[in-house]
C-alpha cells in the first residue's frame, strides 16, 4: 500500500493536470448547426460561444421565428458537441487513474 505522502503527491499531480486540461478545453472548437447548416454556432469545448453564422437567405422579417428556433437548435447542437469534446479530453486525463466506478473528476 502506498504511503499517505505518495497519495497526496499523486492527488496534487492530478489536480495540476486537471487544471491544465480545463485550460486546454477553451482552445478546442466545435461547431453546432441547424437547418441543414443555415445557422451555425462555434463554441469552445468549455462551452464559450465564439461565433454565430446565419445564412443571408434567412434574414427576412417573415422568417424571424424560424431563425430564432434555428439559433436555439444550433446552440444546443454546439453544447452537445462541446460536452462530448470535454468528456473525451477528461477521459484522456483520467485513463491512468484507478477511480471507483461512477466516480468523476473534477470533484
Amino acid at each position: 500500500m502506498k504511503s499517505i505522502e505518495d497519495i497526496m503527491a499523486m492527488a496534487q499531480n492530478v489536480q495540476a493536470e486537471l487544471t491544465k486540461a480545463q485550460d486546454g478545453l477553451d482552445k478546442i472548437e466545435v461547431e453546432g448547426a441547424a437547418g441543414g447548416g443555415l445557422v451555425k454556432v462555434r463554441a469552445s469545448a468549455k462551452g464559450r460561444i465564439i461565433g454565430i453564422e446565419i445564412d443571408p437567405s434567412l434574414l427576412q422579417p417573415s422568417e424571424k421565428q424560424m431563425v430564432e428556433d434555428l439559433v436555439v437548435a444550433a446552440f444546443n447542437d454546439a453544447k452537445v458537441k462541446a460536452d462530448a469534446a470535454s468528456g473525451a479530453e477528461m477521459a484522456k486525463m483520467t485513463s491512468g487513474i484507478p477511480l471507483p466506478p461512477g466516480f468523476k473528476l473534477p470533484f
